[in-house]
């Protein structure tokens, strides 16, 4: 079936039940924690080599879409951060900001230089970052495991790396609201980007189980709560193709960002988050101790 220009393939409800993680035994709370810590660094790491934000929220969808179903990948097998560098690799690659694996490389061996998972944004220097490199053969040996990675991923994704982003109808809609003529546009089209942001790293997944519309709605109708813009009193959302119980749902996992970031940094505090398979199987066996399992 030939997926529109202005829609994604979403995850069905069997493939959101249970993931190839879960099936090789990850517990659910751990894969969540991975995923975020993905998603954020692909973040992070696309700042780093200065590409669009469009580009980069394709990358963290890309990643998100290869954990997902029985079928997607397992972290058993494959380390979130060589997922998420192929990715952005792959991604970079069908766009008009190329990345070579040697730039992609030396910036994902910077960040992971750093101790903690939760790094304070303003220790991520950009002239550090252009700066790091890595030897001769860890990046032979890293390029093989970036292309191996990217083979990985169009294979589990069948190829199908479209991703329409809800950016673009984000500011049509705020047009079509005439919102713009209001003192406080700016500020309101700001919160309902940055709310678009947010809802990549969401672990509810939004991007692969509601369309860019829907999504786009719910960021213009949280950020309008927040700053205090009253928008029309009819249900001006469902022009937008979105019904109320999907808008409702939207606003909810928007909100609860905060707290499940807020709880992911308490839990993890200055260590870090497993990105290899190494990591994680050491994660796992500090479970199975503490449980009294060994």
């Amino acid at each position: 079936m030939q997926v529109s220009p202005l829609a994604n393939p979403l995850a069905t409800v069997a493939q959101l039940e249970t993931s190839g993680s879960q099936l090789d035994g990850i517990p659910a709370d751990l894969e969540d924690s991975i995923r975020f810590a993905g998603a954020r660094l692909t973040q992070a790491a696309g700042i780093l080599l200065r590409l669009p934000q469009e580009v980069i929220a394709q990358a963290i969808v890309v990643f998100s879409r290869f954990w997902v179903g029985p079928e997607g990948g397992s972290l058993e097998e494959y380390g979130a951060g060589q997922v998420s560098a192929s990715s952005l690799y792959l991604v970079t690659k069908l766009s008009a900001f190329p990345k070579s694996a040697r730039s992609i490389i030396n910036v994902y061996a910077y960040l992971d230089s750093f101790p903690s998972t939760f790094v304070d944004s303003d220790l991520l220097q950009q002239k550090k970052a252009d700066a790091y490199f890595v030897s001769e053969g860890t990046y032979q040996s890293r390029r093989t495991a970036l292309f191996n990675t990217e083979q990985r991923i169009l294979y589990i994704l069948g190829f199908q790396l479209h991703v329409s982003l809800p950016y673009i109808l984000c500011v049509t809609y705020l047009q079509a609201l005439d919102v713009f003529t209001h003192p406080r546009a700016s500020e309101l089209a700001n919160k309902a980007i940055a709310h678009l942001n947010t809802s990549l790293l969401s672990p509810q997944l939004l991007h692969l189980t509601h369309q860019p519309p829907c999504i786009a709605t719910a960021a213009i109708y949280l950020a309008a709560k927040e700053v205090g813009i009253k928008l029309p009193d009819v249900e001006w959302w469902e022009v937008f193709d979105t019904d109320r119980e999907e808008l409702g749902f939207l606003v909810v996992g928007l909100l609860s960002m905060e707290s499940f970031a807020t709880a992911e940094k308490q839990k993890w505090g200055e260590g870090k988050i497993p990105m290899t398979v190494e990591e994680l199987h050491r994660e796992m066996q500090t479970r199975r101790s503490a449980n009294g399992e060994d």
